[in-house]
């Protein structure tokens, strides 16, 4: 006589839990919606932190360093302008900034000259942060001169021109046209100063920027301070901050001699803005701690579903087992409804997920909307943040929240499984529970 083999008892015992679970449709309906429910809560939780992380990071790349930044390895502690690149530094970055595997990657380059002086005039006079920036590199790099609330923005032909923030303004009280003495130490260590007129007046929101920052011509600050060809720093976009290992290691490689000689170094937005990369870990494990409390919820409905299951049925299987079936393959039914359970529904549950927030916020979530007129203007780690939030959908992520979903469902459905191997036989036919 053969005995059968085991892909007919895992077609038997299948069959056993899908039946089992379409019995039992209003618990089964119960606990599936709650599954559905999580895991597409779980999906829209996920683009939104995700999409919301990758804004604060755009958003403080612009308005900063960068998402790659090279600089004077003094530079970022001692703001001098004795710590520049030099000009050989300078033209080896521009270079290898156009070598072939970087040159894709690279969606914008600032370079620009940082001065830390005073902005004068008849009304007095305040501290100031002066930048010396290329105007339509700069314009493609920031969002600042989109910013402008009267007159424009720096033009790569303008001459004494400033663009200066409408706190300063106010404090100097200054109006479009309005001359403005820039004075600094220059390249020599001598007090220099510099006549520029206001072309233009930006908020940014943060009063750190607003009060303080002036961009005029690099040309112009470079004739000024007499620094010739040298910057401060250069900073580097790309297009997705997960390409931002690799191009620092790219960059310091085809930058070995200068950094090798302690004459640049390069940075990745983490180093350069480690208060923006500390606001990002933080929000990370809080979104880490939501998302654990919700899969205990999510495991104990499986096991509630799957044990109650188990509990109502021992007369069930005690018949089963005296028919043939073995306790190993009773727990294996158990096992495999919760199994199925937990699959079906994170799948649609993933599914409905992705396509709810898609097509409901697609282009964004008005965090405004939710908040109120707090969330206007955000200013975090010195920057502030735009509220607008695009979800942002990775398959590696979503892959791996299937994954702890299933697992959830494995660990979910051992105890009720064990259980099931436990019945015995002559005491569950007694009564019909």
């Amino acid at each position: 006589m053969t005995r059968p083999d085991s892909s007919s008892h895992i077609g038997v015992i299948l069959a056993l839990a899908l039946r089992n679970l379409r019995r039992q449709v209003r618990r089964t309906a119960l606990t599936a919606t709650a599954l559905i429910l999580g895991a597409g809560l779980l999906v829209f939780s996920n683009a939104i932190g995700d999409g919301t992380h990758e804004q604060w990071i755009d958003d403080g790349v612009r308005n900063g360093s960068g998402h790659v930044t090279i600089e004077h390895p003094a530079f970022r502690m001692s703001q001098k302008l004795e710590d520049r690149l030099g000009a050989e530094v300078r033209a080896a970055t521009v270079a290898a900034l156009a070598t072939e595997g970087l040159v894709d990657r690279v969606t914008g380059v600032s370079e620009q000259l940082t001065i830390s002086g005073m902005a004068s005039s008849a009304a007095g006079a305040r501290p100031a942060q002066i930048l010396g920036v290329n105007p339509e590199a700069e314009a493609a790099f920031t969002t600042i001169d989109e910013q402008v609330i009267e007159g424009r923005y720096l033009k790569s032909d303008d001459r004494l021109a400033a663009y200066v923030g409408v706190g300063l303004m106010d404090q100097l009280d200054l109006r479009l046209g309005s001359r403005l003495v820039l004075t600094g130490q220059d390249a020599e260590q001598e007090i220099a100063g510099q006549l520029v007129r206001v072309v233009g007046v930006f908020r940014n929101g943060a009063p750190s920027v607003d009060q303080r920052v002036i961009h005029i011509p690099l040309g112009i600050a470079a004739e000024w301070l007499g620094t010739g060809d040298d910057v401060s720093n250069i900073a580097v976009m790309v297009a997705d901050s997960t390409e931002v290992s690799g191009l620092v290691s790219r960059l310091r490689e085809a930058l070995a001699g200068p950094v090798d000689a302690g004459l640049a170094t390069v940075l990745g937005w983490r180093e350069a803005m480690p208060a923006l990369a500390a606001m990002v870990v933080v929000d990370e494990y809080g979104n880490y701690f939501v998302f654990g409390i919700l899969f205990i919820i999510i495991g104990f409905g499986i096991v509630n579903t799957v044990l109650m299951s188990v509990l109502h049925r021992q007369r069930e299987f005690g018949v089963l087992q005296a028919l043939g079936l073995t306790p190993r393959q009773t727990g294996a039914v158990v096992f495999a409804e919760g199994l199925l359970l937990t699959a079906v529904s994170t799948l649609v549950g993933v599914g409905l997920g992705v396509g709810m927030t898609w097509y409901f916020f697609g282009d964004g979530l008005d965090m405004t909307a939710l908040a109120g007129d707090a969330m206007a203007n955000v200013d975090l780690a010195g920057v502030v943040m735009n509220p607008i939030v695009v979800p942002m959908f990775s398959v590696v992520r979503t892959v791996q929240m299937l994954g702890w979903m299933m697992l959830l469902g494995v660990l979910a459905s051992v105890y009720p499984a064990v259980r099931a191997t436990r019945i015995d036989v002559c005491e569950s036919m007694k009564f019909d529970r």
